[in-house]
């Protein structure tokens, strides 16, 4: 059990949290599929923060990824 309380902080969590950010993304792109849709310039405005906040969420997974190296938590 106490290797599953270190899992956010192993390279699976990582994978883990990277592919839920990441289909965050097919919300946004419904998103502004709608907006252009309805040339809702405010939900468009909306949908590219979303987009933004989605890529730097994927950066900073991507850098604790790197930081994580060898000395995954599940792995002993």
């Amino acid at each position: 059990m106490s290797k599953a309380k270190g899992f956010k902080k192993s390279k699976s969590g990582t994978y883990l949290s990277m592919a839920g950010t990441a289909l965050g993304a097919l919300g946004v792109a419904k998103q502004v599929k709608k907006a252009r849709n309805e040339n809702d310039t405010l939900r468009l405005i909306d949908a590219a923060l979303s987009a933004a906040a989605i890529v730097t969420g994927l950066a900073i997974l991507y850098r604790e990824l790197k930081r994580l190296g060898d000395d995954d938590v599940l792995l002993g």
